[in-house]
């Protein structure tokens, strides 16, 4: 890998795909709408000379073909908000997949577990069924049909899956992102789901390492990916955690299905997740055996060390 364009740089994933690389000194573009933003992604990372910033819509291919000049791999880490998913989707990903076409790039597509539907497997391959029973799921399934469509001849595509994540630059686009960055202000916080029920998460760092990883070699194209994360742990010891880090007392709150329905009336976003709680009560724990026959041994930061390493950030932020 040469030269990179991460298309949706400022976002939760996009910015740390975007660190990854310049970490190692990969020349990278980070793509994406405000010019603001895209900045204060470059002074984060300490103006680094490698990385340039391109503005431009990820629905206009041209924008992306012309920001793309010289790349060898697009990481497409762009995504829509919860309640436009259904109409906005795939248009998107066709913009992208026509922009990545017309330049023979290969493309690496950040995704998550919706199209699996439930659970059926206790750690889920690749290879797990894909039925899902949620439009989100399969809206997800449709996605990854067009992606790997034979109109693309000239591209090369991977799909890497993610579990809910968090980190530093994670954002209300992860269930937990908003719930760390309330604690981190001392404010309430809600916790989407059962607090009870271990989950899978991974740590955004670790996730941008692996990703980048998979992306470096050929032979991992043409597949879908699995990034776990470090293991599972209940939304009870997630905020012991964030608050000892962040010495916030304030409540936590968790949201069901009757919350987030309220919440929903202000929040649009919020009503869309309802849908999505079966996971949050059934969790999905993906196999990272495939990975580590293709690359080696799972980067994972222990939940003590990430959610701390997060509070930290995200007090220096504020």
């Amino acid at each position: 890998m040469k030269k990179a364009i991460v298309v949706g740089a400022t976002g939760g994933t996009g910015a740390s795909v975007t660190e990854e690389l310049v970490r190692r000194g990969i020349r990278t573009v980070a793509f994406g709408r405000s010019r603001g933003k895209l900045e204060q992604l470059k002074a984060n990372l300490g103006n680094p000379h490698h990385l340039t910033i391109a503005v431009g819509d990820a629905f206009r291919p041209n924008d992306i073909v012309t920001a793309s000049e010289g790349a060898d791999v697009l990481f497409h880490c762009a995504n829509v908000p919860y309640h436009e998913m259904v109409n906005k989707l795939i248009p998107l990903g066709e913009s992208v997949m026509e922009a990545a076409n017309q330049l023979s790039l290969k493309v690496v597509v950040i995704d998550g577990i919706y199209p699996y539907g439930r659970r059926r497997m206790d750690r889920a391959t690749e290879n797990h069924p894909k039925q899902p029973h949620t439009r989100k799921g399969k809206i997800r399934l449709a996605y990854e049909q067009m992606l790997f469509e034979d109109r693309w001849s000239q591209a090369k595509v991977l799909i890497v899956r993610l579990p809910d994540y968090y980190g530093p630059t994670a954002n209300e686009a992860s269930y937990l992102g908003s719930t760390l960055e309330a604690i981190a202000a001392g404010k309430m916080a809600f916790f989407i789901g059962n607090m009870r029920v271990p989950r899978e998460y991974v740590y955004l760092p670790d996730a941008a390492f692996m990703i980048t990883e998979l992306a470096a070699r050929d032979e991992a194209y043409g597949e879908n990916w699995h990034i776990p994360g470090a293991g599972l742990i209940s939304g009870r010891e997630i905020v012991r955690i964030a608050r000892q880090a962040s010495g916030s007392s304030k409540p936590v709150i968790p949201l069901g299905r009757g919350g987030l329905s309220l919440l929903g009336m202000a929040v649009p976003v919020m009503k869309e997740v309802v849908e999505m709680l079966y996971l949050t009560e059934e969790p999905l724990v993906l196999s990272g055996d495939k990975y580590m026959r293709l690359i080696g041994p799972v980067r994972a930061t222990s939940f003590e060390e990430g959610i701390t390493n997060t509070m930290r950030a995200l007090k220096k932020k504020k």
